[in-house]
């Protein structure tokens, strides 16, 4: 019971990979922080415009705490109709050149997060895995009306040297995504993360640009083919509509127009590297309106978005 594989199982019919077929790896788990839902939209894109199957899947009922993430049923008419299943699992992936990789995503595990990690170093020893990387998005005190950022980390500076250096030091809750990292490095694997800066007041909505810059950092790093028009198209419709919402809000309106100030300020006196970059952006924030509120006005306003005909 102690064999970190005995946590996934083989997929039905999962396609048989020679060894360094496929030498990436892109993970993107729900359950931790994920601005803009960045990453979730990035698998859910991945997995329906690229040809997908099934590699393997994690037992969920060893990771998840049910009791703290209790899945959706739907009841209906005197009884229970539907059942949202949980599943973490790896998929095999072929960009628009058939290359392969492999995504892992679904649910972040709640239990055992050595032994979940040590069970995803396995498989990328079995399949010949080069270059590990994970997605997410964070919320920052930035406007949406300004070109997105990404913070990006690695287990080696070399992986990275093109990225500028947002934080100097902090400490944040953990992840079982920042856990796989830390202990890939202490391997002398490669493996490094992307999380791109998503304006604070759209976290709790679903924000394609996000995604799209996500894509973008995969194909940089990787030299993988993958899709993107769908996501950028997505993106250009909700940002017209962002735009409209503040348009229609003075209170939304002078809080995306301090941002902006903020945001131009400190990039013209110092660009966009250096270390406590989007600190000092962010610690301007103390006296305007709380990001909730924001957030509460435009996901009021996009929520009406699921029930419109889509764009041309």
């Amino acid at each position: 019971m102690n064999d970190p594989r005995d946590l996934y199982r083989i997929a039905d019919e999962a396609p048989e990979l020679r060894d360094g077929e496929a030498p990436v790896l892109v993970h993107a788990l729900s359950g931790s922080i994920d601005a803009g839902h960045a990453g979730s939209l990035l698998a859910r894109h991945l997995s329906e415009k690229l040809p997908t199957r099934r590699l393997l899947e994690f037992d969920i009922d060893l990771l998840l705490d049910y009791r703290s993430r209790r899945p959706v049923m739907t009841f209906a008419e005197g009884t229970w109709v539907e059942y949202e299943q949980p599943e973490l699992v790896i998929d095999l992936v072929r960009d628009d050149d058939g290359v392969a990789m492999l995504l892992m995503h679904g649910l972040e595990p709640d239990l055992q997060w050595e032994r979940f990690v040590s069970a995803v170093r396995s498989v990328i020893e079995e399949y010949g895995v080069e270059l590990t990387i994970g997605v997410h998005g964070i919320p920052m005190g930035v406007p949406h009306t300004r070109p997105l950022t990404v913070t990006a980390h690695a287990t080696r500076d070399e992986l990275i040297e093109a990225y500028p250096n947002y934080f100097s030091r902090v400490q944040v809750p953990g992840s079982a995504a920042a856990l796989l990292e830390l202990r890939l490095g202490q391997e002398g694997r490669d493996a490094l993360g992307f999380a791109v800066n998503v304006p604070h007041y759209l976290a709790q909505t679903e924000y394609p640009q996000a995604a799209a810059e996500l894509v973008r950092q995969i194909t940089n790093v990787s030299g993988m083919s993958l899709p993107i028009g769908d996501l950028e198209a997505s993106g250009t419709q909700v940002r017209a509509e962002v735009d409209r919402q503040v348009a229609e809000s003075e209170e939304v309106s002078a809080v995306v127009q301090a941002l902006e100030r903020q945001y131009d300020s400190f990039v013209e006196a110092n660009g966009a590297a250096g270390a406590g970059a989007i600190e000092q952006v962010q610690s301007g924030l103390d006296e305007l309106p709380s990001a909730d509120e924001l957030a509460a006005q435009f996901e009021a306003f996009l929520a009406g978005r699921e029930d419109e005909p889509p764009a041309p």
